[in-house]
Formats: structure tokens, C-alpha cells, sequence
């Protein structure tokens, strides 16, 4: 993050939060121990994603943007309506890798990245959004999935841009454009 321009802080305290200029939930781990670490901060980070804090969730990050997960107990922190679900056992689980983003919606955080991009993807779950308007990206892994969606300042990502080269810090630093705005 500090590449592209941000002021990494990590933590997890309300003083913390208040303080921010966004929020980034980070990819690694399971639904169920994340939505018990971000038990005691939930109503804080709702009520500042509420306020237009920018917020970004980044594979299980962006998971926990929904209400709930097929991958265990727990509840997210329901930015936006919909559940996580496994992907197909037709596929090898986890999915591992490159793959494409099809631009599906234009939004800021992909302009200058056209058309099908290649990312970096470690997931086995992936979001199904109610509201399909907010997807802005999909990839195809045995089926079509959101791997970029955008709801006024709530956005997220199945695939890792910190491990996504070029293009996944053309996303970063989209998102520090819409912080910065």
C-alpha cells in the first residue's frame, strides 16, 4: 500500500478507525475467524463505511463485505446484500493463479485497465451479490464469479492486487485516487 502512496497503519481499534482516511480488509484467512476478529469493531466500521469512508476488501476482505459465507459461522459486515459461496467441485479448490477480469461496469478504480486483465487469485469461495449492479468485474473459474464490485465507497476484490504486478497497482492506486478525492 505504501507503494502506491498510502500510510499503512494496521491495527484494529475504534481510535484507529476514526482516524483513517479508508479502510482495507485484507485477504488471508477464514470467514468465520474474521467475522469473530471484527466482532467488537463491526458497528464502528459500519457506521464510518455509512459516513462515505472509503473501504476496500481484498479476497476475504471482500467477502466479509456480505452477510454471510457457506464457509462457516459468523456474519459479515453486510455493506452490501449477499452470501459467499464455494466454487464448483468441477474445479481444483483452491483456485490458485492467474486469471482474467472482464470489465463488465466501468467504475474509477478500473479506469486505465481495459477490457480482460490478468490478476493474481487465492480463494475458494467468492461473493454473490443480490444487487448484480454492483459488480464491475467477473472471472470466469467453472463459473462466471464478481471479482470486482463498487457500491458508492464499499468496493472490493477477489484477486489479490498487492500480488498482481502492474496492473494490480493500477488498482491500488485507483483506490488512493478515490481516498484522495
Amino acid at each position: 500500500m505504501e507503494k502506491v502512496g498510502f500510510k499503512a497503519v494496521v491495527g484494529l481499534s475504534q481510535s484507529q478507525l476514526k482516524q483513517a482516511e479508508a479502510i482495507i480488509l485484507p485477504g488471508v484467512g477464514d470467514f468465520s475467524t474474521a467475522s469473530k476478529n471484527l466482532a467488537s469493531l463491526k458497528e464502528e466500521i459500519c457506521a464510518l463505511a455509512r459516513e462515505g469512508l472509503p473501504v476496500l476488501g481484498i479476497c476475504l476482505g471482500m467477502q466479509l463485505l456480505f452477510q454471510k459465507s457457506e464457509e462457516g459461522e459468523g456474519e459479515g459486515l453486510a455493506l452490501l446484500e449477499g452470501k459467499n459461496v464455494q466454487l464448483p467441485s468441477s474445479v481444483k479448490v483452491p483456485h490458485m493463479g492467474w486469471n482474467t477480469v472482464r470489465v463488465v461496469a466501468q467504475n474509477r478504480l478500473i479506469e486505465g485497465l481495459q477490457g480482460e486483465t490478468y490478476y493474481y487469485f487465492a480463494h475458494s469461495y467468492y461473493p454473490d451479490p443480490v444487487d448484480k449492479d454492483v459488480v464491475c468485474g467477473e472471472t470466469i473459474y467453472g463459473v462466471t464469479f464478481a471479482s470486482v464490485i463498487a457500491k458508492g465507497n464499499i468496493c472490493g476484490t477477489q484477486f489479490h492486487p498487492e500480488k498482481s504486478g502492474k496492473q494490480g497497482l493500477k488498482f491500488l492506486e485507483n483506490f488512493l485516487g478515490f481516498v484522495k478525492r
